[in-house]
């Protein structure tokens, strides 16, 4: 894919994504009013064990399918990944159902088992989702992606925003909300599957199993799957911990995941068009046999993760105060003056996250998605030590937000290290050992040898390996 090409899907994406966020960012003002301190952490609380039990029922295929696609390997995967990714999306919803009570146990509020309640059925749709958005991510069409995003968050603040209204408490409030994140889902999947209906009858019919999916999409979800685990023991680890130091230990927690980590999470989600991007345009590079290349475009993406993250995470950094004031102005002094500095912390970090993603993606197209997750389970266990030490007396809930900023730089550079790093290993078995050693066949050698009856045996390689034979069925 030439660059202009490349840019133009980071583009699309990228501003949906913007679009999206603002979205979500304007509902977050009126709906924290609404909840105040406590339902808002009530909120923040139940998403942890959400996230996790999307990774393990979705995260990774958008990824997996893009790459596959992208290769020419994956379109007649999707009927058997859309089945077997259901059913891991009933199981995660029905964990949630099941797991509610001993969750709220653990987190010590009875008043989050609604809350898990309420967002349960959407494991089970985002599953779904997930397939049909790596179908289009892989096709370089990344219109759908885009535009579900925005449906996505208009009808979550518009249903959240009726539905705590009418709401006679806190708790009800954000179990409500949580429940408007379930029917946005359920209106995104009825969009991507009426645009999915329109285009298959275009598919190769190959035979395959969804097992070939998961297998693919298994390192990315080990890797993605790490940070909303951590941050489902922060949900209990720094809850207790501050309990230690002061009362208002879920109103604090909730300033921190639920407001300044949105906030500080905007410069990656800008930057989203770029994760979706890159997989494919380095997935193709590196079917080629062309690492170096798939490298190439590995950094550029980077780079320009690194302009476009970098501004926003200054201006959040330098006009924390406005920000917030204009974003929260529900909020008492106080917990302003507390948003405050944990946005200014957790700010220049937010530049890392970024690249954290971009690379992710990146090596998941070369082939290296474990390395990514080894490079998040390092920073991930720095941060749980470093809470520890850090939530305490003097800091408060800003230890956290120390923690998790020391922990992404850590998981960047280990990401960078391992896109960079030649790979030793012959990707492409025996084919590399004809021709040129990028994979692709010398024709004069392979016609001599022919000609010369010695076939291509002679160089070393299997025939039926050299070449292998496609059948592609019209459905």
């Amino acid at each position: 894919m030439k660059h202009g090409n490349f840019l133009k899907n980071v583009a699309i994406i990228s501003l949906a994504g913007l679009v999206a966020k603002g979205i979500g960012a304007m509902y977050r003002i009126p709906l924290t009013g609404m909840l105040g301190g406590y339902g808002t952490g009530l909120y923040s609380m139940a998403y942890p064990l959400f996230c996790v039990l999307l990774t393990f029922s979705s995260a990774g295929i958008p990824s997996a399918l893009s790459r596959m696609i992208a290769g020419g390997r994956g379109e007649a995967v999707m009927k058997s990944a859309l089945r077997l990714f259901s059913l891991l999306g009933v199981a995660g919803s029905l964990f949630m159902l099941f797991f509610a009570p001993y969750m709220s146990n653990l987190q010590k509020d009875g008043s989050l088992v609604l809350c898990y309640l309420a967002l349960a059925p959407s494991v089970f749709f985002v599953a779904r989702i997930a397939v049909y958005r790596g179908y289009f991510q892989g096709k370089n069409d990344m219109k759908p992606t885009a535009f579900s995003q925005i449906v996505e968050q208009l009808v979550k603040a518009g249903a959240g925003l009726a539905l705590a209204g009418i709401a006679k408490t806190p708790a009800h409030g954000a179990a409500a909300a949580l429940f408007a994140v379930t029917l946005s889902e359920i209106v995104t999947l009825f969009y991507l599957k009426g645009k999915y209906g329109r285009q298959k009858r275009t598919l190769l019919v190959r035979a395959s199993s969804g097992l070939s999916v998961l297998r693919a999409a298994f390192p990315v979800m080990a890797s993605a799957a790490l940070l909303p685990l951590s941050r489902m023991a922060d949900s209990v680890i720094v809850v207790r911990l501050l309990s230690r130091y002061t009362e208002s230990a879920v109103s604090l927690y909730g300033l921190f995941a639920g407001a300044a980590v949105s906030l500080c999470s905007l410069p990656a989600t800008f930057c989203y068009g770029l994760v979706a991007a890159t997989v494919p345009v380095v997935s193709k590079s590196a079917a080629r046999g062309d690492g170096e290349e798939g490298t190439r475009r590995a950094m550029f993406a980077l780079l320009l993760t690194i302009v476009l993250s970098l501004p926003l995470a200054l201006f959040l950094m330098i006009f924390a105060p406005q920000v917030v004031n204009f974003l929260y102005p529900a909020l008492s002094d106080g917990s302003r003056a507390t948003l405050i500095g944990l946005v200014r912390i957790s700010s220049l970090s937010s530049v890392f996250l970024a690249g954290i993603d971009t690379l992710s993606a990146s090596l998941t197209g070369l082939g290296r998605a474990k390395y990514a997750a080894l490079s998040m389970a390092a920073a991930v266990i720095v941060k749980l030590i470093l809470q520890v030490f850090l939530v305490n007396q003097k800091f408060l809930i800003g230890g956290a937000a120390l923690a998790e900023s020391i922990c992404y730089p850590i998981a960047f550079f280990l990401d960078l290290m391992y896109t960079i790093r030649k790979k030793k290993v012959k990707e492409y078995g025996n084919s590399h050992r004809l021709g040129d050693g990028t994979g692709r066949f010398d024709a004069q050698r392979r016609e001599s040898a022919q000609g010369s009856g010695r076939g291509l045996a002679a160089y070393g390689a299997d025939p039926r390996r050299a070449e292998p034979q496609r059948r592609k069925y019209p459905v």
